[in-house]
């Protein structure tokens, strides 16, 4: 069972696959880099964890794909 924040940050995730296909990543390092920029620490986790889910989705779809 996922709390809210990853709830959210799934959600989040799929949005920006949905809107930015594979330039996804990339749109949330720079939120992820602008949090930083601002200190605003518990933003950047927030992204950075949006992030790692991106990276497992890309890495789930081309195991997918080999099969």
């Amino acid at each position: 069972m996922f709390d809210d924040n990853e709830r959210l940050a799934r959600q989040e995730a799929h949005w920006l696959i949905k809107e930015f296909g594979a330039e996804a990543p990339l749109y949330a390092a720079m939120k992820a880099e602008k949090a930083i920029e601002q200190k605003d620490f518990g933003r950047c986790a927030r992204w950075r964890r949006i992030l790692e889910i991106l990276a497992d989705t890309r890495t789930t779809k081309s195991a997918a794909s080999k099969y």
